[in-house]
């Protein structure tokens, strides 16, 4: 099959580079040196998270539970997305009491744009989090005139959570929001009409891969713009799939992401069949990658 082609390809490439690095080893190669220091890189353990939206159905069920297994897999950290009922001072204390930490909420462009956003920062406090991120733009704004409307609001949003004590106002962003339309790429508009010191991207790199952007590329040419990424893999059919079993190239993407400024990577599945079994398994593939 075409699609097991490719990803056994991905893998290949892999293994290639690392059999490659022994072969420069054995002959001396003046390469070997730096090949081996970028094949040594880890992603530090605290920066290891899960995004909370791959275990609402647990979460809905038992919030502390979820927490306490995530926990024991050895997650650090979490990004918060619904609260089933809690509120963000109850949730607070079960990460506590968990030992994870908070580092993001998503928060609704409405209550970004809006009245709420006093409330909606004074909850990231409380939750002990970083930043405040808006998941998704409404469909009428996919549009040039939309996304500057909506990069307008996020330097004030923005501005807004620096003067509170937080980090940088993120986007998070989907496959559509690549688009080009009316002969603009939409998601430029939002990095070239941004703050830099007061807006930046938690970039999903499933959508950004299946609309059409390069991760790796853009953490180079926007530096320090994107400290948290949605670590998402891509079944060869193109659903999704547990981190590190489906086709996306990750050693590649984490290449350059110090450059892209990545201090989090967070884990997520949109529709698990097994929350905790694809929870488990991401870890270990994230907790084990060299790169």
């Amino acid at each position: 099959m075409a699609d097991t082609a490719d990803r056994n390809g991905t893998r290949r490439a892999f293994l290639g580079t690392a059999l490659g690095v022994a072969a420069a080893a054995a002959t001396g190669s003046t390469a070997y040196a730096a090949e081996t220091v970028r094949c040594r890189r880890r992603i530090p353990p605290s920066g290891i998270g899960m995004h909370l939206y791959t275990m609402r159905s647990t979460l809905a069920k038992d919030f502390k539970g979820t927490l306490a297994r995530l926990a024991a897999m050895g997650y650090a950290t979490v990004g918060v997305s619904g609260r089933h009922g809690n509120t963000a001072a109850a949730i607070r204390g079960m990460l506590d009491e968990t030992r994870l930490k908070a580092v993001l909420e998503h928060v609704g462009y409405d209550i970004v744009s809006g009245s709420g956003l006093p409330q909606a920062l004074e909850d990231i406090h409380t939750l002990g989090a970083r930043w405040i991120v808006v998941p998704s733009l409404p469909g009428s704004m996919h549009n040039p005139a939309g996304f500057r409307e909506a990069a307008r609001q996020f330097n004030k949003a923005g501005f807004a959570a620096r003067e509170s004590g937080l980090g940088p106002l993120l986007f998070h962003n989907h496959g559509l929001d690549h688009q080009v339309v009316e002969g603009e790429n939409l998601y430029e508009i939002l990095l070239k009409e941004t703050d830099p010191d007061l807006v930046a991207f938690e970039l999903d790199l499933y959508w950004a891969s299946k609309g059409g952007a390069d991760p790796r590329s853009l953490f180079v040419q926007h530096r320090r713009r994107f400290p948290a990424l949605h670590v998402k893999d891509m079944a060869p059919n193109g659903d999704f799939a547990d981190v590190g079993s489906g086709i996306l190239d990750f050693p590649s993407m984490f290449d350059t992401a110090r450059s892209g400024g990545v201090k989090q990577w967070l884990v997520e599945h949109d529709s698990p069949a097994d929350p905790f079994a694809s929870a488990l398994n991401s870890y270990m593939y994230l907790a084990k990658l060299r790169y």
